[in-house]
């Protein structure tokens, strides 16, 4: 008989947002108990659109269906894990998080934003995460990610709630998550 025990997948947070210098690289993370797996999604949009969103906090283009715990039942953590462009944090390796907020400023290009927030009396505040973790014995790594809902998310929420409540609500869902394991090393700002 075997004696392993089975890590056990807690959440997946359906999209985050890694910048990149030529292109934001789209993320799904898979939560288990001992580790975060940023499972890389394939392209579904163009730079310009994913360079908007991250400013904005919510998806733009709305068509994409958010995958959920259970397709990501069939797939092994090892093969996960084993993925180059996929980033695996141990979570002992984890030494802050913290969860921060921006107010976007509009651009000059950025005419219909600025109308936007006119007429919905808002402003666009995106949520992001600073994670500080180990790599190795001596090299500290920094990964920022940014929380920007799919519009499967967004858009049923949007009729009753307000932007800002929906990305708070998503980046707090999170935090949530995180703070059940990683308790003394959470920052919120």
């Amino acid at each position: 008989m075997s004696n392993v025990i089975q890590e056990k997948r807690l959440a997946l947070l359906h999209r985050v947002m890694i910048p990149d210098e030529e292109y934001p690289k789209e993320y799904a993370v898979l939560v288990t108990d001992s580790k975060s797996i940023f499972i890389l999604q394939k392209k579904t949009r163009g730079n310009f659109w994913l360079r908007r969103e991250m400013r904005y906090g919510t998806a733009l283009i709305t068509d994409v269906v958010p995958k959920t715990l259970e397709d990501y039942q069939r797939t092994s953590l090892e093969s996960l894990t084993a993925d180059g462009a996929n980033i695996t944090i141990p979570h002992e390796a984890v030494i802050s998080l913290a969860l921060k907020k921006e107010v976007q400023k509009p651009r000059a290009y950025d005419f219909f934003v600025r109308l936007t927030m006119r007429m919905q009396g808002e402003e666009f505040q995106v949520y992001y995460f600073e994670m500080i973790y180990r790599q190795t014995q001596n090299h500290e790594t920094k990964i920022m990610f940014y929380m920007v809902p799919l519009g499967a998310y967004f858009k049923p929420r949007r009729q009753t709630q307000t932007r800002e409540t929906i990305l708070r609500e998503y980046a707090m869902e999170t935090l949530e998550i995180f703070r059940k394991l990683l308790s003394a090393r959470i920052i919120s700002s």
